[in-house]
Order: C-alpha cells, then structure tokens, then sequence
C-alpha cells in the first residue's frame, strides 16, 4: 500500500465544505486503489488571522512544507478587507506559493458535454484550454507602496521579470502542448510594456528548443476578445501572472462556471498546491449550496501531477462526468427541467461513480 502525506489547508468561507469533499473521493480513491491519504490540517487565511493575529503562522507553512502536496480550499472575505495589506488572508496563499516556490500555475477549462447549455457563449464547442500563468513573479511580488505623487496621494507596484522566470514557465508550457495538440499561445503586451518585450523575446528563444509546437504571440487585449468569440482555437495560453489570473476567470466562464475548474500550483519537484480557482464565497458558506467540483477535479489533478496516478485522476474524471451527464446539478449549474442538488449530495453522486 502507497502513503501520501497531504496538507489541506481548509481556509474561509466554502473552504471547509469543498475540501472535506475532495478528502472523501480521494479516501474511495483509496479504497478502490489500495493508497492511503493522511491529511494533517494547516490554518492559513482569514481563519488563521483569527486565531494568531497572522494569516499564514509559520507551523501552518511548515506543515505545507514538510506535506507530499497541499489541498487548498479558498481564502478571505469581506470582513478582512480593512486589514493591513501584510495581515489580509490572500498573503498567506501568495506567501504558500513563494516558500514552495511554486511558479507555474495551470488552470485547465474544458467543456464538458454536459454543460454545454450553461454555457453563455453561442455554439460552443471543442473548448479544452490549459492556461500556463507564471505565478510567483511580476507585478504581485514586485516593489510596492504609497508615496506623495503629482496628483496626490499614490500607489504604485512594479511589474519585472527575469529571463530565467520567463523561461521556466515558456518551458512548461511547451511541453504540456506536446502533449496535447501542440499549440501554444504567448499573451502578453508587448506593444506598450517593456517586461512584454523581454518576455517576448525569451518565449521565442525557448521555442528554438520545440520545434514540434505551434506558437502565436497574442496581445492580452485581443486574446481577452478572442476568448469569447472562439475559445476553441486555443489549446496551451502561456502568460505573466497578473494576465493569467484575468485570462484564467475569463476562461472558466467559457465552459459554464467557475465553480468546476480546478488548478494546480507546481515547480520542478513533486510537490505542489492543488486548489479551485474560485474564491471563498462567504455569502453561501455552510448552506450546503457550494459547488465541490473544482476542489475534486483538482484532488485530481494532484493525483497525477504529484503522485504519478494517471489511472486514479482519470477515475475521478470520469465519475464526475458520468455524475454531470446524469443530471446532477448544484446552483451555480441550475439548467430548466434539472433538480439542484447541494454539496453534500454532489460529492455521495461522484463517488458512487468512482
């Protein structure tokens, strides 16, 4: 029997309810493969502010740290949002990220066939995107603060990327499209910023190495555009952090709803932060009403990406889309003609299907 170590960091909000979700189907998981999961609880984020007076307590790190992954939740919610910039719960997910040294982001958004009349674009199909976003560089982790301006009071944050940050994640990039259909798509803005410009420059020098692969350099302007108008041309996006995190939500409307994408957080070693890409929803928390599929599809994703279990994330996969072409349905998916199902319920569906 295989043993993984996982830290979960449960968070604010629907946090709780959505990861102890992808604790059960990864225990069926368990059971139906002969693995065992052991999850440790980690207190990052607004519940951690709370409780020690900081949103990411340096046991709280050590045990992502000392973990074979990380389960992540969701973190914050409104009543943070007069804390200091250094004491708001998304400082703990930014701070995670960056002693882990997690710098490449991938959020896939894939249709599933089930949903395609959720979906608010006309004549949607054939959407599989993998969006590639750099994470622990840019304007997020640049020099930032407030100072006396021209017009005033000012703040301001630096937007810099080094050649190697640009590379690692062009790399990335490429070799998921070879695995896939062989398209890379490069956003950035290199007709107005000089960081594009560099970035640009380095996907292209990197590129020499993947002959195999198709690349497009695309102005974030118009793959925001484009986005919309057909996202079935696009199969790998690539792009800085603050356009990913954009380009990223964007996409997952695309396929019908933020609440079933998933993402995975990785560097060069197996470790990683597997988490869905919404946020924490204070206003349905403990109303059995969240949707569990992301934090799922993302216990998922950690399977495969962390653990070398293709064979197990594919399970989870497929139960949650026989569970959706079955006609389960929680709020955020509500179709006419469908009962809406809560949290609980959806996950006792998905894993009946494993």
């Amino acid at each position: 029997m295989s043993k993984f170590h996982i830290a979960v960091i449960q968070g604010d909000g629907i946090g709780p309810e959505v990861t102890s979700a992808a604790m059960q189907v990864l225990q069926k998981i368990g059971e139906r493969y002969n693995h065992a999961f052991e999850f440790t609880q980690s207190v990052c984020g607004g519940c951690a502010y709370d409780r020690y007076g900081e949103p990411l307590p340096q046991e709280s790190l050590d045990i992502c740290l000392q973990s074979d992954s990380v389960l992540l939740g969701a973190v914050g919610g409104p009543q943070y949002d007069g804390l200091p910039y250094e004491k708001r719960p998304e400082r703990a997910l930014l701070g995670v990220r960056k002693a882990m040294e997690l710098y490449a982001n991938l959020r896939p958004a894939k249709l599933f066939d089930a949903l395609a009349s959720v979906c608010p674009l006309k004549h949607a199909a054939n959407i599989d995107i993998m969006v590639v976003r750099e994470l622990i560089g840019g304007i997020y982790f640049g020099e930032k603060g407030m100072r006396t301006g021209k017009y005033g009071r000012e703040g301001y944050d630096v937007m810099c990327y080094g050649e190697l940050e640009v590379e690692r994640i062009a790399r990335t990039a490429f070799e998921l499209a070879q695995k896939r259909r062989g398209k890379v798509a490069s956003i950035d803005k290199a007709n107005v910023l000089k960081t594009s410009g560099l970035w640009r420059q380095v996907v292209h020098d990197v590129h020499a190495d993947y002959a195999d692969v198709q690349l497009e350099d695309v102005l974030v302007d118009n793959a925001a555009m484009q986005l919309v108008r057909d996202p079935s041309q696009f199969d790998v996006i690539v792009t800085g952090n603050l356009f990913g995190d954009i380009l990223s939500d964007l996409a997952s409307q695309c396929v019908g709803s933020i609440g079933i994408l998933p993402s995975a957080s990785i560097n060069d070693t197996t470790r990683g932060l597997y988490e869905p890409i919404h946020g924490s929803a204070p206003s349905i928390a403990g109303k059995d009403i969240a949707n569990p599929i992301a934090t799922i599809l993302s216990a998922a994703m950690m399977l495969k990406y962390a653990f070398n279990l293709s064979a197990e994330g594919d399970a989870i996969e497929r139960a949650v889309e026989t569970t959706l072409a079955q006609g389960a349905r929680t709020a955020d998916l509500a179709q006419d003609g469908l009962p809406v199902i809560g949290t609980r319920e959806m996950t006792e569906r998905i894993i009946r299907n494993i």
